[in-house]
């Protein structure tokens, strides 16, 4: 019988953190719930990141993630922003981190190319395939709470893809040690 796992997923940011929680049971997962941390009403950004602290923490007490999968900053032109998203990011993990929960980190065009299979896919396009293949009602008001859900179902797919493969090395070992998946 699989194992169920729970995975929290964060969207990381200063303005508005979003975030997802699946629960995954074998090659099937779904949605427990997702949200917004909303930032902007908090004008000291050392006030921010305590908040941040604040509901990682509560997040991790209230649903007992096995795993955490973030969201990495993207390199961009304005370095103050990406310190500022950087320190969201270190926060939101220091906050798993105190709790014992693992880490897993991803691109967010890993991400996409997960959800969508294009690396360069909208929030729009992540949101609505999530959508049907989490069979979420209605779409949030912010896209970050699905974008944290997309961090989450990402890491699910990943741990999917090393556990479908049984540990085989090549193609020839995977064939071999699943005789009935595969018609020669």
């Amino acid at each position: 019988m699989a194992k169920e796992r729970i995975i929290l997923g964060i969207d990381p940011g200063t303005t508005v953190m979003g975030y997802g929680i699946i629960r995954a049971i074998g090659n099937k997962a779904e949605m427990v719930t997702m949200g917004v941390l909303e930032l902007h009403k908090y004008g000291d950004h050392y006030l921010k990141l305590q908040k941040i602290f604040e509901r990682v923490v509560q997040l991790v007490d209230t649903y007992h993630p096995d795993e955490l999968a973030i969201e990495a900053p993207f390199y961009g032109k304005n370095v103050q922003s990406m310190l500022k998203l950087g320190r969201a990011q270190g926060v939101a993990m220091a906050a798993a981190l105190s709790r014992s929960v693992p880490i897993f980190e991803y691109a967010p065009l890993r991400i996409k190319q997960a959800i969508t299979g294009n690396g360069r896919a909208s929030k729009e396009q992540v949101a609505m395939l999530l959508q049907n293949l989490l069979k979420i009602g209605e779409l949030p008001k912010y896209l970050d709470a699905t974008d944290g859900l997309a961090a989450a179902y990402c890491h699910f797919l990943q741990n999917q893809r090393v556990t479908l493969s049984g540990g085989s090395k090549s193609w020839k070992d995977f064939i071999s040690k699943n005789p009935g998946r595969v018609k020669k």
